[in-house]
């Protein structure tokens, strides 16, 4: 999936006629005074940082300026932060606005349902996962006639909008299905939508387009918002690479046995950190390349299981010993092997050769390598 910054939902919502608040990205404090100065931002100004990740109010990562000078200030001061693990590069700076409703409005793609969602509540401005249930109206969309009229007035009466505000949201209904329809579209959310004055506003985007229909939008193929560096380069090299928190590396092949793994070290005590699959590789090329993204994270211990069923557990272990030659003392780290199947036994007898030991029940070489890394219970 690609996740867009505010500031780039903020651009599709213009494009297919979302009302959004005048507004400019800026990269410097330089470059914020001088819009502010020259108005092409309204003062005064909202400043945001633009980052994926929410709970910007409460982390500092929105500010207020009502003058060039204060807008100086505030994205000089919100472009130094590192918020959540993601370092601020760009600030969103928007006309401030009197707000008198927040509401919530979103299109989802629902998997159980197979189907488009409009989802609809008059508690917006917070976040919509601790909204009861209740409280969010949820439509299922037929994606031939889209929204019908019967759903846009249903969706009015759900915000509590009457008369010419019920108008105004007709139209920004029709905008928010055009665009989840033809920039193929996961998600596409308003929260929150304002009211201000007799008109509404949205005052936020949340965008996810679905990367499976890329080579539909060649105009988001360089968009990094959401990559790690180290992500980014497995992307290249087509490897299937996720950084999280944690300070356990994982190697599996293979979706199921990959979250199989990672449940269990969590379970354990442990805390993945990276995960890495395979997938139908033994190619050792690959899995040598694979293992030197991995060291690269710098994990405290890694934890390869294999299952060889058309991949070969020994093509695998010769990859590994491979890499692990090429990874430099100071970056090196304990390593816990799991495999089986495939020439289980050729693939063990490479790794005992290299030092490495393979584990064969799952609990005991998870336990082994939660312990390697300094966690566990």
């Amino acid at each position: 999936m690609v996740k867009l910054a505010e500031w780039r939902g903020k651009e599709l919502f213009r494009k297919y006629g979302v009302p959004v608040p005048t507004g400019r990205v800026v990269r410097s404090a330089e470059e914020g005074e001088r819009a502010a100065a020259s108005g092409s931002v309204p003062l005064p100004c909202v400043v945001k940082a633009q980052v994926l990740a929410g709970g910007r109010g409460k982390g500092g990562a929105v500010r207020f300026a009502n003058s060039p000078s204060e807008v100086h200030a505030a994205t000089a001061a919100i472009l130094g932060l590192e918020f959540k693990g993601e370092k601020v590069r760009e600030v969103l700076l928007e006309g401030k606005v009197a707000i008198g409703r927040e509401l919530y409005l979103a299109i989802a793609l629902d998997r159980s349902l197979r189907s488009p969602v409009l989802m609809a509540s008059a508690e917006g401005g917070v976040e919509i996962e601790t909204v009861a249930d209740g409280a969010v109206d949820r439509q299922p969309i037929d994606p031939f006639p889209g929204i019908t009229g019967f759903e846009r007035r249903r969706a009015a009466r759900t915000l509590g909008l009457s008369g010419g505000l019920a108008n105004e949201l007709d139209p920004i209904l029709r905008a928010l299905w055009a665009l989840f329809q033809a920039e193929d579209a996961e998600l596409v959310e308003i929260n929150p939508l304002a009211v201000v004055g007799d008109h509404l506003l949205a005052l936020d985007s949340k965008v996810i387009i679905e990367d499976d229909a890329g080579f539909r939008h060649p105009e988001y193929a360089e968009i990094r918002d959401d990559r790690t560096p180290l992500e980014e380069i497995a992307r290249e090299k087509e490897i299937a690479f996720v950084q999280l928190d944690g300070n356990i590396g994982v190697i599996a092949n293979g979706a199921g046995l990959t979250m199989a793994t990672l449940d269990v070290l969590m379970e354990l005590g442990g805390k993945p950190g990276v995960f890495l699959d395979l997938g139908g590789t033994d190619d050792p090329k690959k899995v040598t390349e694979a293992f030197l993204l991995m060291a690269e994270a710098r994990p405290n211990a890694v934890f390869l299981n294999i299952f060889g069923g058309v991949t070969r557990c020994d093509t695998v272990a010769t990859g590994l010993v491979a890499a692990m030659r090429q990874v430099p003392e100071a970056n090196r780290f304990p390593l816990v092997a799991r495999i089986r199947g495939n020439n289980e036994k050729e693939g063990i007898e490479i790794l005992r050769a290299a030092g490495v030991t393979s584990v064969p029940d799952l609990r005991a070489s998870a336990e082994a390598v939660v312990a390697a890394a300094g966690g566990g219970r």
